[in-house]
């Protein structure tokens, strides 16, 4: 199977919002009047971002949900994207899992296919995502301000056990791995949130190597510091409802080290102002996103971590780095 063969036979679909995609030297795109485009581009890499024994199906998924957060985390639509794909083989079997999972999901946010380009090569997975916002209404990082929540979607540090586990450094019954797998392998990008927060979040971005070390480009960017009740955030892993009932036990620096430094999480972390909590509840009913506040923003710089009883816990959580 040659490279215009894998293209034709796996990724050429008819466009429905793209003016020209698939076949041509240029895709075409037309946001709608008084919009912007939001752009952005993730790479997969075996053995880096990956185990080369993965489901190509959820790898399909994953490949394009960890773009889908990213115009989730700046409130945009998507529209459609480009993969970029070196393949150390052309196997059909193996390409047709992948695009399975990759197209459930496009197809699911209305986001569809539009170029890019294969090679033969070690393999890795480039995405490169379009979206639209509204002028003006784009989700930032820079607009925190002192006296703001801080809030978190959904749960954190479900993936950073199963990595633990498929390290060799923890073990878990098959069960509850599964359950923790799926976090990291298949993670729910937060789009219909995103959306739902246009004039309610004062600041925004994705989780995706660690809250606290995704948590500090907000702060920076915006100029203030914060203070986090690790006691609120112990609580958001959602796989110690599975892990009780299977009667294991982890101590309370593993669930702290998960939560706040594990990465792979991709839920929304945002900033609002406490005036605006009815309404963020609203943006959480309305998007089906459940949504924690675990923090306040701080005119004094830095990130102070807190127990229940206001107590200082030391930070001494790293969060994923690429280079180390």
């Amino acid at each position: 199977m040659g490279e215009f063969d894998l293209i034709a036979r796996h990724f050429t679909r008819p466009v429905r919002r793209a003016a020209l995609g698939v076949g041509d030297d240029c895709a075409l795109l037309a946001p709608g009047p008084g919009m912007q485009l939001a752009i952005s581009s993730d790479m997969l890499v075996e053995g880096r971002h990956f185990f080369a024994d993965v489901d190509p199906e959820a790898l399909g998924h994953k490949a394009l949900a960890v773009n889908l957060s990213d115009l989730a985390a700046c409130g945009a639509r998507p529209l459609a994207f480009t993969l970029a794909l070196a393949l150390p083989r052309a196997d059909d079997a193996w390409l047709a899992a992948f695009a399975r999972g990759l197209f459930a999901l496009a197809d699911a946010h209305g986001c569809e296919l539009v170029g890019g380009d294969t090679t033969c090569g070690p393999l890795n997975i480039c995405i490169t995502i379009f979206g639209e916002v509204p002028a003006g209404q784009a989700l930032l990082r820079s607009g925190a301000r002192p006296g703001d929540d801080i809030y978190v979607s959904g749960t954190l540090g479900d993936a950073r056990l199963a990595l633990e586990v498929l390290q060799g450094q923890l073990a878990l019954p098959e069960e509850v791995l599964a359950r923790a797998r799926q976090r990291l392998e298949r993670p729910t990008p937060r789009v219909a949130l995103g959306q739902q927060l246009h004039g309610i979040a004062s600041s925004a971005l994705d989780v995706s190597d660690g809250l606290l070390g995704d948590l500090a480009h907000i702060l920076q960017a915006s100029g203030v510091g914060a203070c986090i009740d690790t006691t609120v955030t112990s609580k958001l892993i959602a796989i110690s409802a599975y892990t009780a009932m299977a009667g294991c036990q982890f101590d309370a620096e593993l669930i702290r080290q998960c939560t706040l430094a594990g990465g792979d999480d991709y839920e929304l972390a945002f900033t609002a102002p406490p005036a605006l909590r009815s309404a963020v509840a609203g943006a959480a009913q309305a998007s089906a996103t459940p949504v924690t506040r675990i923090g306040t923003v701080e005119a004094a710089p830095g990130l102070r971590l807190v127990d229940g009883r206001g107590q200082a816990v030391a930070n001494r959580y790293a969060s994923f780095d690429h280079f180390q």
